[in-house]
């Protein structure tokens, strides 16, 4: 599979993301799953993000929260720019936007020392 995106699994231990080409590659406790790398608020790179304690990926820049298997953005963003507080009314507009547009969701799977996105 030379066209296949990858990486080590050794570089995505249990609770981490990573990025394998255009993917934010995610290991929730064993379950990979990958989903489009930018954010629907502001383009932020969801490779860099992190993974809460109910599995979702955020954003690293204002806390969007992602579910990996539906690509359906769940809460927030929580700010603007270089602003972290509330924005009710913006937040609002930004999940109906992203209900719209969510993630693309692309399965991902431990193939010998690598995880690939399919």
């Amino acid at each position: 599979m030379p066209d296949a995106h990858r990486i080590p699994a050794a570089d995505l231990p249990p609770g981490t993301v990573g990025r394998a080409g255009p993917w934010a590659v995610v290991n929730r406790d064993g379950r990979y799953a990958a989903v489009s790398r930018r954010c629907r608020h502001q383009l932020a790179d969801l490779s860099e993000g992190s993974l809460d304690k109910d599995g979702c990926l955020v954003c690293p820049w204002h806390g969007a929260r992602y579910d990996v298997r539906t690509g359906a953005m769940v809460a927030g963003p929580r700010g603007f720019l270089a602003y972290k507080g509330p924005t009710p009314g913006y937040t609002g507009l930004v999940r109906a936007y992203a209900s719209v547009l969510k993630l693309r969701v692309r399965r991902a799977l431990r193939r010998g020392d690598d995880v690939v996105v399919e």
